[in-house]
């Protein structure tokens, strides 16, 4: 319970002694899939939970794309029932949606009542504008928060790559940045009318990035995330036609991929996520166009954002979204100080490692 140098250990409490040992609040990702219940060869919440300790994450949002989709109160509590007893909370996202199809709005209410902590149907976007306005309305009643993630499904149509000089070259179907972009102005703009707070999931362009600078520049109440993948990669990485590297949205362009870093820098990107989404090996390694989208990332996160960004920012990214997620409890959970709880995580940013399939505790490989 006290914080200085050279404490005594007068009560034999254990001891963590390493090389260049940091400590910082502890990390919240903002966009976890585990899988439990019903694709629980693919993800366990337990063995989640320990994966997302292992790299260093004290929290995880869990999204809903489960099986059922988690759309009502008893969703909600049989995951956090599943969740007791880990070094790692966990906090439910519900379905904005009943059964993520964009058609009804779910119990939120009731959902919020239970414990979730956020709204929205994973990596589904609402095509439905009325409805999003109306959920908007809707949560300000309890200070819920809404995800919309952004990619306009007829302009997206049957793509599977971005749009542009690689997915033309090996003959793959594009996803043009346009399908994104269209619809979080569109989001924006509902937001302005409706109030309401609101968050967009995994921006990838640059033109994200800008319109999402302007409205907050306007005063709207909105945040949003990037995705390590796409803080690294390009869509170069598809020449092989390599599946490990199909996610949503699709990898971009270099100069997407510099101006993510940009957003990151000037704050107008609030957050970073792994965006973790464990698929089996029978779903992932196929046919490029029929292989389901989604990678790995809670255990090389914080080294592949060593190569990227400075430590300084990254902790900052990797902290900021408990505050967005969970308001009411973070100041007290992300405060390191003498009394409190520890919640805090601990790294050394000049270890190295191999990541490979071997050291992957992970369930699922696709990394």
């Amino acid at each position: 319970n006290k914080i200085g140098k050279s404490l005594s250990n007068t009560e034999n409490i254990e001891e963590v002694k390493l090389d260049n040992l940091h400590v910082s609040k502890g990390w919240f990702d903002s966009s976890v899939s585990l899988g439990e219940p019903g694709f629980e060869d693919r993800e366990t919440i337990a063995n989640g939970l320990n994966v997302a300790a292992k790299s260093g994450f004290t929290a995880i949002a869990l999204q809903p794309n489960s099986y059922p989709i988690i759309d009502n109160q008893s969703q909600i509590n049989f995951v956090k029932s599943k969740a007791n007893g880990f070094a790692t909370e966990l906090f439910p996202i519900g379905a904005l949606t009943k059964g993520s199809e964009g058609k009804d709005m779910a119990e939120l209410f009731d959902m919020k009542n239970s414990g979730a902590v956020a709204f929205g149907d994973y990596n589904t976007s609402l095509d439905n504008a009325n409805l999003l306005k109306i959920a908007l309305q809707y949560v300000q009643d309890f200070d819920g928060l809404v995800i919309a993630f952004a990619q306009d499904s007829n302009i997206k149509g049957n793509g599977v790559a971005n749009e542009g000089v690689v997915s033309t070259r090996l003959g793959l179907k594009g996803i043009p940045n346009l399908a994104e972009e269209l619809q979080i102005a569109r989001n924006l703009f509902l937001l302005e009318y409706s109030g309401g707070k609101l968050h967009i999931p995994t921006i990838s362009t640059a033109k994200s990035v800008e319109l999402i600078k302007e409205a907050k520049a306007k005063g709207l109440n909105v945040t949003c995330s990037v995705a390590v993948h796409h803080l690294v990669l390009t869509d170069e990485k598809l020449e092989n036609f390599d599946t490990r590297f199909k996610v949503s949205p699709p990898l971009r362009t270099e100069t997407d991929r510099k101006a993510l870093l940009a957003g990151i820098l000037d704050n107008t990107i609030d957050m970073i996520t792994t965006d973790h989404n464990p698929i089996d090996i029978e779903h992932k390694k196929m046919e490029f166009d029929l292989a389901k989208n989604g990678t790995i990332g809670l255990e090389s996160a914080f080294g592949v954002l060593l190569t990227v960004l400075p430590l300084e920012k990254i902790i900052e990214k990797l902290t900021a979204g408990k505050t967005t997620f969970c308001p009411e409890i973070s100041g007290e959970s992300q405060t390191i100080a003498e009394g409190k709880k520890a919640n805090f995580s601990l790294f050394n940013p000049e270890g190295k490692s191999i990541f490979t399939n071997e050291n992957i505790l992970s369930k699922s490989k696709n990394s």
